[in-house]
């Protein structure tokens, strides 16, 4: 491998077709949430529901994401994979059905709403296991010495999801309608579990198979909290995207603020995701471990910004540009925190520690969906998300005045002693 090669981790084949594979469930996934926003938003009209569809996501989640761990840790990575895409899609199915009028035509609204409630619900059962699971066999299918280039490639794919996913379903409920927007999501998930089939099996690497779950639990979550630089880049990122959530509110600025329809709402969907992944592609060929915490701390700094401005724009370009922008800072972090991950976390407890990440960080994506749709019912739209970049930035300062470590954490030494194991 030739020092400093932007492209190490892509010359094995197995991790390609691994991101393929996180490629199709990223845009599947974030494709089915927009739709189901905005089928939610059209039927009730009420800012409420958009935050109630992430609450029924987050608690089976979050729930769950600790014993999902253990079993992590504890079985074979692929085929659990296997079951995790086989799960969402029987769930993107429900939803192709739940919305198609020749099955629902003499639904009430109430049963249709309450329905998708519950098949988001299931999805959170499935969340619990998908992120642990991916973060595991991530490990298995690179050597350590091109984890960073490895975790930058696979964020990047992540956010090239993030961005098609959301986009096209703006434009798809243009073109096709939500039901076959919804058909479309499903044959995505299909897709990701044909080329899952071609990843072998993968060893188990705990030593401590068999060993009792709440012992085991004990273990993660004391292994998190006493290893400061996982702490504080999960809480950080935790608190910024608790109350930095206004993607949350999208509809509402679409339809009722920026007044730019399904179109303009694929547009402001996909621009932090577009802003991300180019954040992303740049960083392969200039990595980010110098200086780790302060340039965690700048970015989500920028990221509040950038919400405080999106919440006050009653322009659509302004909106789009601020988030593109929060979208280039979220990607300086997303980068930097899966790093830490990667490098400091022991192959045998890597499922529960990507588990209790999982609570941190990706569940708060739906509780800042709740926070956010509160807030706006509470205060108004606009107030909420002024409100949520405030705190970002409130919170950015006191992390970088009380941990003068944090702001001094440098990853270069990590990633030359993983060079030295090779």
């Amino acid at each position: 491998m030739k020092k400093n090669d932007p492209y190490a981790a892509l010359r094995y084949k197995e991790f390609n077709i691994f991101l393929l594979v996180r490629f199709a469930m990223v845009f599947a996934w974030s494709m089915q949430f927009v739709v189901i926003e905005w089928e939610v938003y059209s039927i009730t009209k009420d800012p409420l529901s958009l935050g109630i569809i992430g609450l029924m996501e987050v608690i089976p989640s979050v729930s769950l994401a600790l014993f999902a761990g253990h079993v992590v840790d504890q079985k074979e990575k692929r085929n659990l994979l296997v079951k995790c895409i086989l799960g969402f899609s029987v769930i993107s199915f429900g939803l192709f059905l739940l919305t198609w009028p020749k099955v629902v035509g003499e639904w009430s609204t109430n049963v249709i709403l309450y329905s998708i409630y519950f098949l988001v619900f299931l999805g959170g059962f499935v969340r619990a296991f998908l992120g642990p699971t991916i973060f595991s066999l991530f490990s298995l299918i690179v050597p350590k010495k091109v984890y960073p280039n490895a975790a930058t490639w696979s964020s990047s794919v992540w956010q090239m999801g993030a961005v098609l996913g959301p986009a096209l379903a703006g434009f798809s409920i243009n073109w096709i309608g939500v039901h076959w927007s919804m058909c479309l999501i499903f044959g995505f998930s299909l897709m990701a579990l044909i080329s899952l089939f071609q990843i072998p099996k993968k060893p188990i690497l705990n030593p401590k198979i068999g060993e009792n779950v709440f012992k085991s639990l004990k273990e993660g979550v004391k292994f998190v909290f006493s290893t400061k630089a996982i702490l504080g880049a999960i809480t950080l990122d935790m608190i910024a995207v608790l109350f930095g959530g206004a993607v949350a509110l999208l509809p509402v600025f679409a339809q009722d603020i920026l007044h730019v329809g399904s179109e303009g709402f694929g547009v402001l969907r996909a621009a932090p995701a577009v802003g991300a992944l180019i954040t992303m592609f740049t960083s392969a060929h200039f990595p980010l471990n110098k200086n780790a915490g302060l340039k965690l701390l700048s970015a989500i700094f920028g990221f509040g910004v950038c919400i405080i401005v999106f919440g006050l724009s009653t322009w659509f370009w302004v909106s789009v540009l601020a988030l593109f922008f929060s979208g280039v800072f979220d990607g300086i972090s997303m980068i930097i925190r899966q790093t830490i991950l990667q490098l400091r976390t022991p192959d045998h407890m890597r499922g529960r520690v990507a588990s209790v990440n999982s609570m941190f960080v990706g569940s708060s994506n739906e509780l800042g969906a709740f926070e956010s749709g509160l807030t706006a019912r509470l205060m108004g739209t606009v107030t909420a998300v002024v409100f949520g970049g405030t705190m970002t930035l409130i919170t950015v300062v006191a992390t970088g005045v009380v941990s003068p470590a944090f702001r001094k954490l440098d990853l270069r030494k990590d990633i030359e002693d993983s060079e030295k194991e090779e």
